[in-house]
């Protein structure tokens, strides 16, 4: 959903056709990206959260029954996309069409839909976007961080049976660990930078195209 609401668009835009979407289905387009990215942040959090529950053995010993059970887990995405469902409603009110803007440098920034978003608006909804996103980050590091530790003290632990053996392959910890590493690093990385990029782009009046290209690339980089 992210890839195709937000790549197509751009990429038909690219590619010269820039009207081709009447109001209705910038306020779908719009609508659908937002939801499918917070979504995106949500869910791989609640990953990150449900294995870092599982290694930790005082936190699984006490949630053991609740947070095993499949049920949690399906609610727990069905929550989060309620959750964006909700907070995105804003989206389609002040999204138009190309021809429709009240704000002419917003539809610079998007080039095939426009918006009427006012000063005060566009502060609020900000500082929601900002809030939720940063609580999933943050969340993934803390999460990604105890994962780490627990299994580079697991690790220590069992290390007279590793250098027992003569393989000389990698333990299942420290490939572990990589794992959750790059996973976090490009999370962190690819979010936190496409969020500086959008707030950048809002406060131009008229972005140049490799700016907006390079934005788009970047939200579409975790997706991918």
């Amino acid at each position: 959903l992210v890839l195709c609401s937000k790549g197509v668009p751009q990429t038909v835009a690219t590619l010269g056709l820039e009207s081709f979407l009447h109001e209705a289905g910038c306020k779908l387009v719009f609508y659908l990206h937002r939801v499918a990215r917070g979504v995106s942040l949500s869910t791989t959090c609640l990953l990150s959260g449900f294995q870092a529950i599982k290694l930790c053995p005082s936190i699984s010993r006490w949630m053991d029954l609740h947070i095993r059970s499949p049920k949690c887990i399906v609610f727990s995405c069905f929550l989060c996309w309620v959750l964006h469902f909700m907070v995105n409603i804003p989206i389609a009110m002040y999204v138009a069409g190309p021809t429709n803007s009240k704000n002419m440098s917003m539809f610079f920034v998007y080039r095939y839909c426009s918006s009427h978003l006012s000063g005060i608006l566009f502060s609020v909804t900000a500082v929601i976007y900002t809030f939720t996103d940063g609580l999933c980050l943050a969340l993934m590091l803390c999460t990604s961080i105890s994962m780490v530790l627990v299994l580079h003290r697991h690790k220590q632990r069992v290390q007279h049976i590793h250098s027992s053996r003569l393989s000389p392959r990698t333990s299942h910890e420290t490939r572990a660990t990589h794992t959750i590493l790059i996973l976090v690093s490009m999370f962190v990385s690819f979010h936190a930078l496409a969020s500086i990029l959008s707030y950048w782009i809002t406060q131009l009046q008229n972005p140049s195209q490799w700016l907006r290209g390079i934005s788009v690339l970047v939200a579409s980089g975790f997706p991918t």
